[in-house]
């Protein structure tokens, strides 16, 4: 449903279109509001539509429905061991409360359907009220043809996560496609999906099978237009406006016919992403940048901070006390033909796998290369900052390159020849060979992987303890025994530059447990309400599981629109 002419007025005003603000809108909308959503970029999905898509929702009726054990308490345990003294009880307490309702109301009244991951491990299994699987829900593949010409307002795969030009992968997809030439299933299944693939790009120019986080968009987005919420692209938020009292009753915005106000009766919701492409404020917040470490994010361009900005501008509280300023990522460069490079994140493909180590330029390993990407990124500043570097490298050997991929150079039967001949991916026939094109200690290059090697017969890594938590097998490769993650490393070997970069911050505007924004004194600032990434993160700066930015999204964008209704 395409529209062009912002409205004068609306019942509430959602400034944003990822997960959080379709989630407001459609529950305002339930509730008996005539909600309009507006995004600042000229695609509609956020960051939802190119994430990896999961939802972590612990006591989730999913995982409920299928007789898996979880509780509240253990939830809450689990959040403050990770937490530690930034624990926020009031935002935790309010996310385990509402978190399953939510699921309950979008998979049962919405067209997101969802499936519980049964063996999915949180991220620090070991931990107290950990589980091993239950709380990440998926949204099921959905058919990007149900949107009609919508589709092409959705934003769409980055290209660097596809192959054939556009095709996008799911976990399914990629468990298939990297056995195709070792299972005749798999070799069905992988040119079942290209047919329908190549099927699509003919007819629709593009692909129409969404998967991961374009499921998840594309499936709220359905639910958006059969209610007839407004969504409107290509429109920035530059002021919120205030009665008399203070209360925020609508906004101004600035799109290709100029500035335009909106009132809102009800109030204004911002969901825009958080503020990572904002340089000024990730300067600030992030320590390792202050401190003259490159970084760079694989959030889409267009989550400036302008909406949070915008809040403060009126007395919002902004929080900036969390253990970590972003989710983050390792990310390695890709060149450009203009000779910029973007960056391709490493979150669980290659690095857990045997045959794949991390190491400085000193030629030492600095990490457990199999723990999630949030933590081996708080290691890879570490080690960054302790040897007065810019950069680390991943090093693989043949057959974990051609098994599994490294980064952008995909598995067999990709090609990597492009790869090599950018300068993205190092090549060479002996260690030595490698570390002399990488800038690395060759002789301490040698020592590191002769000393892995010598226990990895075994399946061990008593330096780091690569592959000795269920979260860590699980990202392995079950059919290296006796350790999934763990194998020696034979040449030629291949190595990759890699930085720390993010998929979002975790900073942001302070709220009630109804998603109400606080100003700097503690009181609400009525009518102005926020979600998703906006937000101060449920998690205060931690990264406990797999979706814990779209579990809390969904969760509060119900709320949002619940409290809105009510106000």
């Amino acid at each position: 449903m395409p529209t062009s002419e912002l409205p004068e007025s609306c019942d509430l005003l959602v400034i944003g279109s990822g997960a959080a603000g379709m989630a407001a809108a459609i529950s305002a909308s339930h509730h008996g509001l005539n909600p309009v959503i507006v995004e600042k970029a000229d695609v509609f999905g956020g960051s939802t539509a190119v994430s990896g898509g999961a939802i972590w929702v612990p006591c989730n009726p999913l995982m409920q429905a299928a007789g898996m054990a979880d509780s509240r308490e253990a939830a809450r345990t689990y959040i403050r061991g990770e937490s530690g003294n930034r624990f926020n009880a009031e935002l935790v307490d309010a996310f385990l409360e509402k978190g399953p309702e939510a699921i309950a109301f979008f998979h049962d009244k919405t067209a997101l359907k969802l499936s519980h991951r049964a063996f999915s491990p949180d991220y620090h299994p070991d931990s107290e009220g950990a589980t091993e699987g239950g709380r990440s829900l998926d949204a099921l593949d959905y058919d990007g043809r149900r949107l009609g010409q919508d589709l092409y307002r959705l934003r769409s795969p980055i290209a660097d996560f596809t192959i054939l030009g556009g095709m996008p992968l799911g976990r399914p997809d990629i468990y298939h496609f990297l056995r195709l030439t070792r299972s005749a299933k798999s070799a069905v299944y992988a040119a079942k999906t290209v047919l329908r693939y190549l099927r699509d790009r003919i007819v629709w120019k593009r692909n129409t099978r969404l998967v991961m986080g374009a499921a998840v968009a594309g499936r709220l987005a359905e639910t958006v237009f059969e209610r007839g919420i407004a969504l409107h692209t290509g429109h920035e938020l530059i002021k919120l406006v205030q009665d008399g009292d203070g209360r925020v009753t609508g906004a101004e915005l600035t799109g290709p016919n100029g500035t335009t106000r909106i009132v809102a009766k009800h109030g204004v919701v911002l969901a825009t992403g958080g503020f990572p492409h904002d340089t000024v404020r990730r300067a600030r917040q992030f320590d390792h940048v202050r401190k003259g470490l490159p970084h760079y994010s694989m959030s889409p361009a267009a989550s400036t901070g302008g909406a949070i900005a915008v809040a403060e501008a009126i007395g919002a509280a902004f929080v900036e006390t969390n253990t970590n300023g972003g989710f983050w990522t390792p990310v390695s460069l890709l060149p450009n033909e203009d000779g910029s490079r973007r960056p391709f994140p490493h979150l669980f493909l290659d690095r857990a796998k045997p045959g794949v180590i991390a190491v400085g330029h000193d030629g030492q390993r600095f990490v457990n290369e199999a723990v999630s990407y949030h933590d081996f990124v708080q290691g890879l500043i570490a080690k960054l900052l302790d040897e007065g570097r810019q950069s680390a490298w991943l090093i693989a050997d043949h057959t974990a390159l051609r098994r599994y991929g490294l980064g952008a150079a995909h598995a067999f039967p990709a090609r990597i020849g492009r790869h090599l001949k950018s300068g993205y991916l190092k090549r060479g026939t002996s260690l030595g060979e490698l570390a002399r094109q990488c800038g690395i200690d060759a002789t301490q290059l040698e020592r590191t992987v002769a000393a892995l090697n010598h226990k990895a017969l075994r399946g061990d890594d008593p330096e780091f303890g690569k592959g000795t938590t269920s979260y860590q097998r699980y990202l392995g490769d079950a059919e290296n025994k006796p350790n999934p993650c763990v194998r020696p490393l034979e040449g030629p070997f291949y190595a990759i530059e890699i930085f720390p970069g993010d998929i979002g911050t975790t900073m942001g505007l302070d709220i009630t447990a109804k998603g109400q924004v606080k100003n700097r004194d503690g009181r609400v600032i009525p009518g102005l309400y926020a979600c998703g990434n906006d937000i101060n993160s449920v998690m205060s700066g931690s990264y406990p599981g797999p979706g814990i930015t779209l579990g809390p999204a969904l969760t509060f964008g119900y709320v949002v629109g619940e409290t809105a209704a009510k106000g």
